[in-house]
């Protein structure tokens, strides 16, 4: 089973990237960071002003009703996408017959509570036995 970035956003700013895209991507366990993101992320960083600027307040802390509302929906793609994630990495884990036992002692839940949460998903099941 592949896990691929074809599809994603990045989890920093919502830009959809990936192959077939002219954004690439980088990163793992579910959260993606473009390329721009990477770029903005170095100067802020390397530049001693400018990381003293972005210390203040939060960024939702300056937004207005109609900005929050309007990442609303990022914020939610990028959540679904680290569902996803989880889900492609059980079907991995079940590919090389991980059983929901072990997969639930991961998670500090029983069996049964990891196979329904991720089994309906898990195109790769080889069935709902421990």
């Amino acid at each position: 089973m592949a896990i691929t970035r074809e599809g994603r956003i990045c989890s920093f700013c919502g830009e959809p990237g990936g192959p077939g895209t002219e954004l690439r991507l980088i990163g793992g366990l579910g959260a993606q960071v473009c390329e721009r993101c990477v770029d903005d992320f170095h100067g802020i960083l390397h530049d001693e002003a400018t990381y003293a600027a972005v210390r203040g307040p939060f960024p939702w802390e300056r937004m207005d009703d109609a900005e929050l509302l309007a990442t609303l929906p990022q914020i939610l793609a990028s959540a679904e996408q680290n569902t996803a994630f989880a889900h492609e990495w059980v079907d991995l884990l079940r590919s090389r017959n991980i059983s929901w036992a072990e997969i639930g002692r991961a998670l500090g839940v029983s069996r049964q509570a990891a196979w329904e949460r991720f089994s309906r998903r898990s195109s790769g099941d080889k069935g709902a036995t421990a």
